[in-house]
């Protein structure tokens, strides 16, 4: 009966007009109708739920039950119906997609005024990038934020920002370090599939280092973990414990003092943080909106 909600909004209009008669005019049905439909209620449910007196309709104790309940879902249905005529006048909810340290770091700053500009509310999905391009190609979002360059067709790619990683630590270390200092840390490392593993591994290599040659304390699998791991870490420890990390994660850190960064000696570790949204959107005005806006903070 739940499936077939016509027989409770007859139910409900009943009551409101505590007629069968004027309940059948307003609804614009015969009143035999209106009759056999509550008949049919007190059929399934097994059980009366009105009582026809001469000064109206009074509702039985099963009656008033389910009175309540016809109208929570009466409720929930007009709800559901607003969701729905947001979604026909393209009000719908906007969708971002972004990697870890964009995600967690850079884009909550900008998702206020993201969503004052596209008039819409404005949701956020963070994961890695080759997910956020599945989900973009998968249509589940509208436009993604990615730290390493998942290339596919179909998908429009707008360089943004250059990120820049650096070594921390929650001890003050050398400005410039060799290879051999690095040798001298306890490390926190990215796990090996994350695309800032694969960079720093890269330039290690033309260093003269590998990360297998370091005293590796821990693997980790976000930014997030790295960071706190490093901030709680013993400060007084003999071996500075370090980790690589984009310096927009850490940006407040080292402002406030209670990080410590390094950057190794004639090596910059750089990449591009890249804007991508589907081909199909290249003219939609909400997608142009985001992305413009996006494109005109240079300095992030």
């Amino acid at each position: 009966m739940l499936r077939d909600f016509a027989k409770l909004q007859t139910f409900l209009m009943v009551i409101k007009e505590k007629s069968f008669s004027k309940a059948s005019a307003k609804l614009g049905i015969s009143q035999p109708a209106v009759t056999q439909q509550i008949k049919f209620i007190e059929d399934y449910l097994d059980t009366k739920i009105v009582d026809r007196k001469k000064n109206g309709i009074i509702l039985t104790k099963e009656g008033e039950d389910l009175y309540r309940i016809a109208q929570r879902l009466e409720k929930a249905i007009q709800n559901s119906e607003k969701d729905l005529l947001k979604i026909i006048n393209k009000e719908f909810t906007f969708v971002m997609g972004a990697s870890f340290a964009i995600g967690n770091y850079i884009l909550p700053n900008y998702l206020g005024e993201i969503k004052k500009r596209i008039d819409n509310e404005v949701f956020m999905n963070v994961d890695l990038s080759c997910n956020i391009i599945e989900q973009l190609e998968d249509k589940k979002i509208d436009v993604a934020l990615i730290e390493s360059p998942v290339f596919k067709d179909g998908i429009i790619y707008r360089e943004w920002v250059e990120d820049e990683l650096v070594v921390f630590s929650n001890q003050p270390i050398k400005k410039h370090l060799s290879a051999d200092d690095l040798l001298e840390f306890d490390w926190i490392c990215r796990n090996e599939e994350s695309h800032t593993r694969r960079l720093t591994s890269e330039v290690f290599e033309e260093m003269g280092v590998q990360c297998n040659n370091f005293n590796v304390l821990g693997v980790l699998g976000s930014p997030t973990a790295i960071k706190e791991t490093i901030m709680n870490a013993d400060k007084n420890a003999e071996r500075p414990i370090v980790s690589i990390m984009s310096r927009h994660v850490i940006k407040n850190e080292l402002e406030k003092g209670t990080l410590f960064e390094g950057r190794l000696k004639n090596h910059k570790i750089t990449r591009e943080f890249y804007i991508a949204y589907s081909k199909e959107r290249k003219h939609d005005a909400f997608v142009d909106n985001v992305v413009n806006y996006l494109l005109s903070l240079h300095r992030v």
